[in-house]
């Protein structure tokens, strides 16, 4: 900004010359050859201020300093000084946001809010999209999950020997038994300690078939026929499920029977005291009708179990475990398979043939007592002794004891 000196601070005007310092012809000022007056003004005769001249020139020729030095500027504010009016905070925001001046305050307002709206978005924006993401998310990871779930193997079954004494048992052994066997197994003196000696002897225990006293009558004149054993091979089956929904096992097949004749030469038996009960299931290879039956002295009993129960294990829910009491035919031994049918939380229903951890099908072995057992032993209980079942006369008894009508071991 140019600052203009005050009247009475105004320069002498210059004196017209040329070099040599002689005065100028004067000049005439208008086309009529009147002279200029330098102090003439306007068209009103008011006298007209000197123009400024530019800084570092004066009328001196000789090149002096103008007798006028420029003032500083005043430290006043820049609205006041051009005497128009202090701009308003929205007027300077609308301007900045690139509205046209004099734009209407809606028009401004509106804007703000836009440009607000704009800048909350671009601060919140993986927020806001996390959350609106939220539900679609979680609805593809659940439906992942199922996916992954269903495709899960339904369940596992493991299948062991019963390794618990019974109440009464029969053991069976593809030899003979020596002199000094037989007299330990009597020097043992209980049943216990028998049973455990027979086995590491290569024995193969089966149990008494259960007395299912409150069978059907159906049930019962099954049992009538003397073709079938009197002998069980129990074995434990446990069933799991790493499902995260419940797997129902509703039905039960037997497959793949293949039976041959007993390899057992030797048959050691410790007789019922009675009639014998048993917890789970029991069937005959090949099935009965209805078989596996309850077992459980329960309501029930006799029944066909899948009639009644089901299995579920998955979904958190602890593993299925019972007892299977399988009865071969007299004198055979059995392998054969199973097929257990499922329905699933996904409304899948389906057979599965079980495997064994090789990944082949599960074969299980069931026995029966030899018909021609070349050594046939049975344990007396009072007093402990082993004797000859064809011969009663004929009994092992323990050593330096004698009794009458007994003997000692075979070959004293």
């Amino acid at each position: 900004m140019t600052t203009t000196g005050s009247p009475d601070e105004r320069a002498e005007p210059p004196q017209p010359g040329g070099a040599d310092g002689a005065l100028a012809e004067p000049q005439p000022d208008g086309a009529d050859g009147a002279l200029a007056d330098p102090q003439r003004g306007g068209a009103d005769g008011g006298l007209a201020e000197p123009a400024a001249q530019p800084a570092g020139q004066s009328g001196d020729l000789g090149g002096g300093q103008s007798a006028v030095a420029p003032r500083p500027p005043r430290n006043s504010d820049a609205d006041e000084g051009d005497g128009r009016p202090r701009e308003s905070f929205a007027s300077i925001v609308g301007e900045t946001l690139g509205l046209a001046p004099g734009s209407s305050r809606r028009r401004r307002v509106v804007t703000l809010l836009v440009m607000l709206s704009i800048a909350f978005v671009a601060v919140f924006r993986d927020t806001l999209t996390d959350y609106l993401m939220i539900k679609p998310s979680v609805a593809r990871e659940n439906d992942s999950n199922t996916e992954y779930d269903a495709d899960k193997v339904p369940f596992t079954v493991s299948v062991r020997p019963v390794e618990d004494e019974p109440e009464t048992w029969s053991m069976v052994l593809d030899r003979t038994l020596t002199p000094d066997e037989m007299r330990k197994l009597v020097d043992l003196g209980e049943r216990a300690a028998s049973f455990s000696y027979l086995k590491k002897l290569g024995g193969r225990p089966l149990a008494d078939e259960a007395t299912l006293e409150d069978a059907p009558e159906r049930y019962k004149e099954q049992l009538s026929s003397r073709t079938i054993g009197r002998f069980s091979d129990a074995f434990l089956m446990n069933v799991m499920s790493t499902r995260s929904t419940s797997v129902v096992i509703n039905r039960w097949k037997v497959t793949d029977v293949a039976c041959r004749k007993s390899t057992g030469r030797t048959v050691v038996m410790l007789p019922e005291q009675g009639g014998a009960s048993y917890e789970g299931i029991q069937l005959h290879i090949p099935p009965f009708a209805g078989e596996p039956v309850l077992a459980d002295e329960t309501k029930g009993q006799g029944q066909s179990y899948f009639g009644t129960h089901v299995i579920e294990v998955g979904g958190g829910q602890p593993s299925g475990s019972f007892k299977v009491q399988a009865i071969a035919p007299r004198g055979k031994s059995c392998t054969w398979g199973i097929k257990l049918r499922y329905t699933d939380s996904y409304q899948t229903t389906r057979w599965v043939q079980l495997k064994d951890g090789k990944g082949k099908p599960l074969r299980i072995r069931t026995e029966s007592v030899p018909m021609d057992a070349q050594q046939w032993w049975v344990f007396i209980v009072d007093p402990w002794r082993l004797c000859e079942q064809s011969k009663s006369h004929r009994c092992v008894i323990k050593s330096g004891e004698r009794a009458e009508g007994s003997a000692g071991a075979p070959g004293q």
